[in-house]
């Protein structure tokens, strides 16, 4: 009998244990790239409201924004981030390379882990007073280009890319004229911001340049903040899929106890509710239903994939923009 006051307050422990757990809130971090704010700013909450309705847990996402590669790095130099949302494989390769992300890290979601695409478009002033339309009006005399640095942002890379790609097509594969103009090209450009954010505040608020090159949903995003008494999109006839790839990173996750719920995170974006809100926000979603109900927004151009034309991305990253590669060589020429 004495011994029953001592079992009532275990279970009454317990009890009591359960309700701090069910009551308990989970806390992840995002690092993502520097144009996808808005996009997660409305889906967290989304999720949020989906994770406690499925588990009874409350779930707060943090986010963090820079340029791609500049995520990257941060991670690796200790950004406890527990998903990584950014807008090259090679990016997450190299947190891959330090073992914070999986190895197989493209195997663990649907479309190589990558949710939606976007592409490279041009952002004008009204009445597209330069008259540009298409990639070879960007390297003409007197046309001032505004894009982000390629080698600490993705979106500068997938546009120096398509720029590159461009040519080769115009110029029956001669990569040393698709060089030359590339050259041309960025001699035109006036300065490089870190990231996608920064580049459409020079052009944008800064009214610095002719014409900005960005992901779509960028371009998009602005001309509806900012005004279409102010910009013209301008889709050119041949452009990039730009993937935006996500992964789980694993050290920080299980080392955290947020495995269960960053997987749940990212998973849910290929879900028909998170892929209509990234169409929402103008990227191009993986869902055919989706993509069909939202074609109407999107630039009807030629896409290639960046292995069909440069063989892989980590063969892109080593010829271009490791250093000494193709992009250095043509901007430190005098200009």
């Amino acid at each position: 009998m004495k011994r029953l006051p001592s079992i009532r307050l275990v279970a009454l422990a317990l009890l009591g244990l359960l309700a701090m757990r069910v009551g308990a809130e989970t806390r992840l971090m995002n690092a993502s790239f520097d144009i996808s704010r808005e996009l997660f700013q409305a889906y967290n909450p989304v999720f949020a409201e989906h994770w406690k309705s499925q588990t009874g847990e409350a779930v707060t996402i943090n986010q963090s924004h820079a340029g791609s590669s500049k995520q990257a790095r941060a991670v690796i130099d200790g950004l406890e981030a527990d998903v990584i949302t950014l807008n090259q494989v090679t990016d997450i390769d190299q947190v891959a390379v330090k073992g914070l992300v999986a190895k197989d890290w493209r195997s663990r979601f649907p479309h190589d882990s990558s949710p939606f695409v976007s592409t490279i478009v041009f952002l004008v002033r009204k009445g597209n007073p330069k008259g540009i339309k298409d990639w070879d009006d960007l390297a003409k005399p007197g046309v001032s280009v505004i894009v982000p640095n390629p080698k600490t942002s993705g979106n500068g890379r997938y546009s120096y890319l398509a720029a590159y790609a461009f040519a080769l097509k115009q110029l029956g594969g001669d990569h040393a004229k698709a060089q030359e103009f590339v050259g041309r090209l960025f001699k035109n450009v006036p300065v490089l911001d870190t990231g996608g954010r920064g580049a459409t505040t020079t052009f944008a608020q800064r009214e610095i340049g002719d014409v900005l090159l960005t992901f779509e949903a960028e371009v998009f995003l602005t001309v509806q903040e900012l005004g279409r008494d102010k910009f013209e999109v301008v889709a050119p006839s041949y452009s990039v899929e730009a993937e935006l790839p996500v992964a789980v990173v694993d050290k920080v996750a299980q080392r955290r106890g947020t495995a269960k719920q960053a997987q749940a995170y990212l998973g849910y974006l290929f879900s028909e509710s998170g892929q209509e809100l990234a169409a929402r926000h103008f990227y191009r979603p993986r869902s055919t239903a989706v993509a069909e109900k939202f074609a109407h927004q999107f630039a009807k151009l030629t896409l290639f994939r960046v292995d069909q034309v440069f063989g892989s991305w980590a063969e892109a990253q080593k010829t271009h923009f490791a250093e000494g590669g193709t992009f250095d060589q043509i901007y430190s020429h005098p200009r």
